[in-house]
């Protein structure tokens, strides 16, 4: 394998796209060779903006040039929403690796597909979610899986965000555009979410929605959302709105019956409360104040990408993780029943 993996961007409409060009631009192992962007005047509008990460890598005038190109090893899927499921298809069907940012597309049977095409070859999918190397979330995760916390009975996550209601130049990502899922804000920032709670408790038996158009004026957009997730010995609710007050209180909260774990906010990270029964291990019983590491977006996720090319590690989720996080998704959202 050569020093440095070679690797591209398909589109650059997804609200993170360029963040994750930059952490792959940082990534001492990684050359990023093209940028392929189908909107030519997106493409006019990034392509010679030298304060962007855009301006540090060519532009190429089709895909092909690096999807038939051997040389090129994983591609990430950078495009809106209505885009990416498109893009990641034909990654994975040049035989790329990819970096899917989320969500995984509007069309399920579509991206089980895709799934499938890549465990048959042999590539991975990784999704753009992106605290799974998050100290906070690392850790309550330890916590809850290992029973450290006893048997968790209620997890509650709040992820709300404050989106223009018209989106900027050349993007998609206001509330007009949210607008076209029946979604809305939970499509576009559920999954996040929904990863860290299926990772705790499995797929759900029941899923329940309540959307609302509560104080935008592009109409039919669902601004202010709550997904209700049922288990056998749990519930957990997911909720999400388009328009909190700055800073966001982002909040994710697990509940034992031998502890809990309460992390506000979880951006930046800052602290746990943790309050347990009884002393455990270096926790003491009642209140602990945990410290958190506060850790860039993206880069160790990414990181463990790169191993995981390399054959230096496994991937953090397993193929079949991705299609549970995406399936819990479409169940939220309106897309799949139940």
């Amino acid at each position: 394998m050569p020093d440095k993996l070679r690797m591209a961007q398909y589109g650059t409409k997804h609200g993170h796209a360029e963040g994750v060009l930059q952490v792959m631009l940082d990534h001492p192992e990684v050359e990023v060779v093209g940028i392929y962007e189908p909107d030519p005047a997106r493409r006019e509008q990034v392509e010679n903006d030298s304060s962007t990460a855009w301006s540090k890598v060519p532009f190429v005038d089709d895909p092909y040039e690096f999807l038939d190109d051997d040389s090129v090893v994983c591609v990430a899927s950078e495009g809106s929403n209505k885009e990416s499921l498109a893009f990641t298809e034909e990654i994975v069907a040049a035989g790329k690796h990819v970096f899917y940012d989320k969500p995984a597309g509007n069309d399920y049977n579509r991206f089980e597909n895709i799934v499938e095409i890549a465990r048959t070859q042999g590539t991975m999918i990784q999704m753009g979610y992106m605290f799974r190397k998050h100290d906070g979330f690392e850790r309550i995760a330890d916590w809850a899986r290992s029973g450290f916390l006893g048997q968790i009975f209620q997890v509650r996550a709040h992820m709300s965000t404050n989106v223009p209601e018209v989106s900027p130049e050349g993007m998609q990502t206001g509330r007009d555009a949210y607008a076209h899922f029946k979604g809305g804000i939970m499509y576009d920032l559920g999954g996040h979410m929904l990863d860290q709670v299926v990772w705790l408790l499995g797929r759900p038996n029941k899923v329940t929605h309540f959307f609302q158009n509560a104080a935008s004026e592009t109409q039919g957009v669902m601004d202010n959302t709550l997904g209700v997730l049922e288990y056998g010995n749990a519930l957990a609710t997911v909720d999400i709105a388009a328009m909190e007050a700055r800073p966001m209180a982002r909040r994710f909260e697990v509940y034992g019956t031998k502890g809990t774990a309460i992390m506000e906010p979880f951006e930046p990270a800052d602290t746990i409360k943790l309050t347990l029964e009884e002393d455990q291990g270096e926790y003491k019983k009642g209140v602990n104040i945990v410290k958190i590491e506060d850790r860039a977006r993206y880069v160790d996720t990414f990181a463990e990408l790169v191993r995981n090319i390399k054959g230096e590690s496994e991937p953090l989720r397993t193929l079949d993780h991705e299609l549970l996080v995406q399936e819990t998704l479409m169940r939220v959202t309106g897309g799949l029943s139940g």
